[in-house]
């Protein structure tokens, strides 16, 4: 009876010591996701996305770019933060109030995004969409990125703006495909990112996306990692 209750009592312990090791490990993969992403329980993020560039309604958005705010949201959620859903015309608020999810490249003509890599990403270059002659590219530190029909690339950037605050999360694809694979692979990724980059530290990466007609996004890998060229300091007028 007594060796009952100790192996008893031993297996209650042991269970015990398995629980709170995975509770104490679930909860530091929560904060470490929550300091990663600048999210805390019961807090805010604004998702802004461009409007759809063919539609002629005013608030369409492309459903790659919805699919790509539902993986966002649900990174919010995980974080026990919620989304709100902003227009690429609707007012944001101050940079670094809120963490923000900013979907869809400037060469999309996205006020929100053009503004970011004027004034933070000044070391990206977006050319402006050609329908006509089917070009898509970007250029970061005398690299150009260009769409094809076998690969498409996104530019995935965190930074802050200069008074700190939440961060930004900028997803700059040459399609709306390619933005839903750079919010997939924000999802799937941000503990290595975590890991390289901290809480504090920017960081800019230039996906690729291969074969995407065929493959969707399921083939995404890292191109390069572009931080060191991708911000650049504000020039000082000549006096």
């Amino acid at each position: 009876m007594g060796d009952l209750l100790i192996n008893l009592l031993a297996s209650v312990i042991a269970g015990t010591a398995v629980w709170l090791a995975g509770f104490l490990l679930r909860r530091h993969k929560l904060n470490r996701a929550r300091d990663f992403f600048g999210l805390t329980a019961g807090a805010s993020c604004l998702l802004v996305v461009s409007r759809h560039a063919s539609s002629p309604r005013e608030f369409s958005v492309h459903r790659r770019d919805v699919a790509a705010l539902v993986e966002l949201a649900t990174i919010a959620r995980e974080c026990g933060a919620h989304a709100d859903r902003v227009g690429e015309d609707q007012p944001t608020g101050e940079i670094g109030r809120l963490t923000e999810f900013c979907v869809g490249g400037p060469g999309g003509a996205s006020p929100r995004s053009v503004t970011h890599v004027r004034a933070i990403l000044r070391g990206v270059t977006y050319e402006v969409f050609d329908e006509e002659k089917r070009r898509r590219s970007f250029m970061v530190g005398g690299t150009e990125y260009v769409f094809s029909p076998e690969t498409s690339y996104v530019l995935l950037a965190r930074f802050w703006g200069p008074v700190g605050g939440r961060p930004i999360f900028f997803i700059g694809g040459l399609t709306a495909g390619s933005n839903l694979a750079a919010a997939r692979y924000l999802a799937r990724h941000h503990p290595e990112l975590a890991r390289t980059y901290g809480a504090n530290r920017p960081f800019a990466l230039v996906l690729r996306i291969i074969e995407p007609a065929a493959y969707g996004t399921d083939f995404t890998e890292l191109v390069a990692d572009v931080t060191d060229v991708a911000f650049q300091p504000v020039p000082q007028p000549v006096e």
